[in-house]
């Protein structure tokens, strides 16, 4: 972990307060060389001096809106715990009358849970949660330095209790591995029993690209000699999809009519652009006076 002053923050509307990760989740995009790391992944960059420029960048705004926070990387790393960069910045959003939209894996968001419940109640905050697998030791090989699903069912409840909505990200479903209808069946019923707001789904499958693509076949090897359902998928990936970027599942039309139908029983929202849609409006009227 390295500290560095950073000149900007926002672009334009969300924010990484952290630059690699450290939960090592097997399917990482954030590796990819595109996004031209000059550093060692798990080095994080530490953009200390994130909430003086957020303060200084939400002055300036003409118009309020919702911030965005762990689009590249995850806010809530451990190392956040001591280092409380992330409850500083919704401190900042909160001080400005802004909205918080917060995409985490780790259930360390219970603790700003009472910042996120005042902003919600003045304008808007949405936990969105990633969920992959509802088997909690085939989560710890798929995502070793983060809590395992059930906490993070925990964590969605919890923010349901208190009136904030949640999203979850119902990806990646990777190819063979728990692109089941079982895993499928689990991670909704999580869904539906936490009462989220939406489920925000790219398809069944993952992407790779040079850079997370040689990282998760290392980890399928790594994952074959503990677990004999991982022998032979690397060859497997392959042989199948050579160097393809998007990687469907060959029961991804099956997986996602399952999905819809359930999301409509449940009154879920599904999608991508009206979910995104959603958690980015701002309730404009949400601070204007009573004529009363």
């Amino acid at each position: 972990m390295h500290f560095v002053n950073a000149k900007t923050i926002l672009t334009p509307k969300s924010m990484n307060i952290y630059r690699g990760c450290s939960h090592g989740c097997i399917y990482c995009d954030s590796r990819s060389k595109c996004y031209q790391f000059t550093h060692a992944f798990e080095d994080i960059e530490v953009k200390q001096n994130a909430p003086e420029l957020l303060a200084e960048a939400l002055r300036k705004k003409r118009k309020r809106c919702m911030i965005g926070t762990g689009s590249m990387c995850d806010p809530y790393i451990p190392a956040e715990k001591e280092l409380c960069l992330m409850r500083r910045c919704l401190e900042v959003i909160e001080r400005y009358d802004f909205g918080a939209a917060v995409l985490t894996k780790s259930d360390l968001v219970l603790r700003d849970l009472d910042i996120l419940e005042r902003i919600n109640r003045k304008t808007k905050a949405v936990v969105q949660m990633t969920l992959t697998t509802a088997d909690d030791d085939l989560c710890k090989i798929l995502e070793p330095g983060v809590c395992p699903t059930s906490h993070r069912f925990e964590v969605l409840k919890e923010c349901h209790a208190r009136g904030i909505p949640t999203v979850v990200w119902f990806s990646p479903l990777l190819p063979f591995i728990n692109d089941t209808k079982e895993n499928v069946d689990g991670i909704l019923d999580y869904c539906a029993r936490a009462g989220v707001k939406a489920i925000l789904c790219f398809g069944i499958g993952l992407t790779l690209r040079e850079g997370n693509r040689e990282y998760f076949y290392a980890a399928l090897d790594k994952a074959a000699v503990a677990d004999s359902r991982f022998a032979g998928l690397k060859e497997r990936y392959i042989k199948t999809y050579g160097d393809s970027y998007e990687v469907s599942s060959p029961r991804e039309r099956e997986l996602m009519t399952y999905i819809s139908q359930f999301c409509r029983k449940n009154k879920i929202m599904l999608g991508i652009d009206s979910v995104f849609k959603w958690i980015e409006d701002f309730p404009e009227d949400s601070l204007q006076p009573s004529l009363f």
